[in-house]
C-alpha cells in the first residue's frame, strides 16, 4: 500500500477506457459543442456562476482572467499572496505576456497595501503553506478589504472541490464571493487535463477571446472533457470521506489536524535520503529552505490504511531517521 499516491501514468493511459462507452454526441471543435460544452454547463451549475469556460491549463486560465479584470479595470497591478503559483511557477509570465504588475500582498495587509491595486487574487487552500484554508470570516474580510479598495477577486481554486468541508459552505456560497473562479480537473478529480474558469457571461465571453490569443482554442479537447466529467461523478463524491480519512491519517502521525484531503510536513535532512527511507509510506521529499518538505494525499489506496497501520509505518520510519 502506497499512503501518498500520485495518479499514475498507467491510470492516465487507461482513463479514456475508464470512461465506458463514449457519449452520443459530436465531439467539440475549438472547444465549441460535445462534451466540453456540456462540461462548461454543468461547472457552472455547480459553483452557482452563469457561465464557465473550458481551458487547458489553470496557469492559462489565471493569466485570462486576470488580463480581463486589468482590461476591465484599467489598472495592471495585481495583489496576491507571496506564495501564490502566478509569482513562483509560471516564470513571469504576467508581465511578460500581460504587461501586469503582481504585487506580493500578504492577507494582513489586503486592506493597507500602499499601491492601488485592481485586482486581488486569493488562493483556497493555500498550497505552499501546507493546503491550509481560512476561517469563513477571514475570507469574507478579505473580500470586503478588497473590494472597499474597488478591487475585484479573483479566486485561485485550483483545489476549491475539497474545500467545501474546511469552509463549511457549499460550492456556490463560496464562488459567489468572488468576481471569478478557476477550479482545475485534473489535481484531485483525477482528470487528464484542464481547467475552468467562471463568472458571469459576460466575463466568460471576454475570456473566451483571450483563450484564442493565449493559444488556448485546440482542435478537438473532447478527451480532456470527459476525463473530467469522469472525477465530477466518480471522484468529487468521495472528497468528503477523504477529507475526514486525513484527519485520521494525520493524528496517527501526530500532525495537526488538516483542513483537506492533503498536508505538508517539514523534516530535517537530507531530502533524497529521506525518500529512500520513506519508500511507498510517504513518497518523495525536496528542498524547502532549510528543511525537506513532503505532501500526502489521502486518496486511493490510503484510504484503506487504518489508524494503527499509519502509526506502525510512521514509527518505522521515525526509527530510521
Amino acid at each position: 500500500m502506497v499512503l501518498n499516491r500520485q495518479l499514475s501514468g498507467v491510470r492516465k493511459r487507461t482513463l479514456l477506457e475508464e470512461l465506458g462507452p463514449v457519449p452520443d454526441v459530436e465531439p467539440d471543435r475549438y472547444g465549441d459543442g460535445g462534451p466540453v460544452a456540456a462540461l462548461e454547463e454543468r461547472v457552472a451549475q455547480l459553483l452557482g456562476t452563469e457561465a464557465a469556460l473550458f481551458v487547458p491549463t489553470g496557469t492559462m486560465a489565471q493569466q485570462i482572467a486576470l488580463k480581463c479584470w486589468a482590461d476591465r479595470t484599467h489598472n495592471p497591478i495585481v495583489a496576491m499572496h507571496p506564495q501564490a503559483h502566478p509569482l513562483n511557477h509560471e516564470d513571469d509570465a504576467l508581465t511578460v505576456l500581460s504587461g501586469l504588475r503582481p504585487i506580493k500582498v500578504p492577507n494582513s495587509e489586503v486592506a493597507t497595501c500602499p499601491e492601488p491595486y485592481g485586482t486581488l487574487l486569493l488562493e483556497v487552500p493555500d498550497r505552499e503553506a501546507g493546503f491550509i484554508l481560512p476561517t469563513w470570516d477571514e475570507l469574507t474580510t478579505l473580500v470586503d478589504q478588497a473590494r472597499e479598495r474597488d478591487a475585484v477577486v479573483h479566486l485561485d481554486g485550483a483545489r476549491l472541490w475539497e474545500s467545501t468541508f474546511g469552509l463549511g459552505k457549499p460550492l456556490p456560497e463560496i464562488a459567489g464571493l468572488f468576481d471569478s473562479v478557476y477550479v482545475s480537473f485534473y489535481k484531485s478529480l483525477e482528470g487528464m487535463s484542464g481547467a475552468a474558469l467562471a463568472g458571469t457571461q459576460d466575463f466568460v465571453d471576454q475570456a473566451r477571446v483571450w483563450r484564442h490569443r493565449y493559444g488556448g482554442m485546440l482542435f478537438q479537447q473532447w478527451p480532456a472533457a470527459l476525463s473530467a466529467m469522469h472525477g465530477l461523478d466518480t471522484v468529487l463524491p468521495k472528497l468528503g470521506a477523504q477529507v475526514a480519512h486525513a484527519k485520521v491519517v494525520a493524528e496517527a502521525m501526530g500532525l495537526p489536524e488538516p483542513h483537506t484531503h492533503q498536508f505538508a510536513f517539514h523534516l530535517p535532512g537530507d531530502p533524497a535520503r529521506l525518500t529512500e527511507l520513506s519508500g511507498k509510506f510517504l513518497g518523495s521529499f525536496w528542498q524547502d529552505g532549510s528543511l525537506a518538505k513532503t505532501e500526502v494525499t489521502v486518496a486511493g489506496p490510503a484510504m484503506e490504511w487504518t489508524a494503527d497501520e499509519v502509526r506502525e509505518a510512521w514509527a518505522e520510519f521515525q526509527s530510521l531517521l
